[in-house]
């Protein structure tokens, strides 16, 4: 097996590298005296490599090397809150044919910019009113989160409402969901900065409703989530209009015990056939499911290990649609990095597996992962590979997946390091469908500096 050629970070790419850690190891600690200001902020700097490309249409080895730059401000006194973040993400050494997009690439990007009001009811607990443009996760954050591992993230503008009656923790929305720009690639690949765009074409409202401690010392958790979308000038869409309703009961991990995780999700609606006005409109029936059972030893490692289940709806013969969409959510934390893999998501796929979490000290942590991967239906496209084949005669196995992290904190809270690593192992449908690329097995990294102030 070869492996990825890792080219030195010189020029540009060495001197930010070398500020990154400077601006983390100097950075002075926050003074104790009280101040209505709090700044904080981080540079990552990102190098990932991947060989055997799965998705069609771009090169079959390629690297990439990326920075995020976050600057976060907020102002508080009494119950007022002024916030706003920026975030500048760029990429470099890509090409025509590599799967660079505005998950990489969001210059300059004032993403929060908010004024919030908080305090205390007696019949609804404590109270907070945001407005203007935030960022947001909720409940497992599968439908909606504020995407880390990606090089950009999640913004929304619009209102935002948190309160807890009877100790159910509850957050409500209304938004707008920022489109990322530019997006043409020729402004991506030259780092090009246009503000990101909302309007009343794409709107996002409803929430989540959660209340500890319900069975057996877990969580119940409840989702509604409706996606309004529509064509705007220059834009063309799949003019969907989708409702998601989810059920989630999940127990948090403890030494020495067991914890559970069981989310179903529902979604219907309609959604347009193409991106043509004249295209039909079908109706929606989609589903998702996630479950896991885990133990953690009691012992210094705190080893926790855990089996998994993933299944996503795809799209069959029949004049609906099927395939499941899982609007603004983030991956990592269930299925697979993102960046330039992006190869494994919330979509016509079934997929069980293994996972084993250790933390050797606070300064170390890390984990390992297999997974089987199936289609959900033979027909569609494998998750958000791309391949397909329409007649299903390649069958479901797609291939096995094996995974895993390692970071270290090399300046504890200021600067640490982060390695992560795919092999996607693929089986028959992932090399025999008719557009599946002939480039053998897929291995991934991605080597990652971040430092924080």
């Amino acid at each position: 097996m070869t492996v990825p050629r890792f080219p030195r970070l010189a020029g540009r790419h060495g001197v930010a590298a070398l500020g990154l850690a400077v601006l983390a190891a100097t950075s002075p600690a926050r003074a104790d005296t009280p101040s209505p200001w709090t700044v904080s902020g981080s540079m990552r700097l990102r190098y990932e490599a991947l060989e055997g490309q799965v998705r069609p249409g771009f090169n079959a080895t390629d690297d990439l090397i990326s920075l995020r730059t976050i600057l976060t401000g907020e102002y508080r006194r009494g119950s007022l809150r002024l916030g706003a973040e920026m975030y500048d993400s760029r990429a470099w050494g890509a090409d025509r044919r590599s799967p660079l997009s505005t998950g990489e690439v969001n210059t300059f990007e004032l993403v929060q910019a908010y004024a919030a009001l908080d305090g205390e009811d007696e019949t609804l607990g404590p109270v907070s009113l945001q407005a203007g443009r935030f960022t947001v996760n909720l409940g497992s954050r599968r439908l909606v989160a504020a995407d880390d591992y990606r090089n950009t993230t999640n913004g929304f503008t619009g209102v935002r409402l948190d309160l807890a009656p009877a100790g159910v923790k509850t957050t409500l929305i209304y938004a707008q969901p920022q489109v990322r720009l530019p997006d043409g690639l020729d402004a991506l690949l030259d780092n090009r900065h246009r503000a990101d765009r909302a309007s009343r074409r794409l709107e996002l409202f409803g929430g989540t409703a959660a209340r500890p401690n319900t069975l057996g010392g877990a969580t119940l958790e409840g989702t509604f989530l409706r996606l309004v979308e529509s064509d705007a000038p220059g834009r063309s869409t799949r003019n969907r209009r989708l409702n998601s309703f989810g059920l989630r009961v999940i127990r948090d991990p403890a030494a020495g015990g067991w914890d559970y995780e069981l989310e179903a999700i529902g979604q219907g609606g309609t959604i347009r056939q193409g991106l043509g006005a004249a295209d039909p409109t079908l109706t929606v029936r989609a589903h998702f499911l996630h479950a896991e059972a885990g133990y953690t030893w009691n012992r210094p490692w705190k080893p926790h290990i855990s089996a998994e289940f993933d299944l996503a709806s795809g799209d069959k013969a029949g004049g609906r649609f099927g395939r499941f969409d899982s609007l603004f959510g983030t991956r990592r934390g269930d299925l697979a990095p993102s960046g330039i893999y992006n190869a494994i998501g919330r979509a016509n796929i079934v997929t069980p597996g293994l996972r084993l979490e250790v933390t050797p000290s606070p300064r170390w942590d890390g984990f390992v992962a297999a997974r089987g991967l199936w289609l959900e239906a033979k027909e569609d496209a494998f998750s958000t590979t791309g391949v397909r084949d329409p007649g299903g005669a390649s069958g479901r196995f797609a291939g096995t997946q094996l995974e895993g992290r390692l970071r270290y904190w090399l300046v504890p809270g200021k600067l640490r390091a982060e390695a992560n690593g795919v092999w996607l192992d693929k089986a028959r449908f992932l090399r025999q469908a008719p557009n599946a690329p002939p480039t053998g097995d897929e291995r991934y990294v991605s080597l990652n500096l971040t430092g924080q102030f």
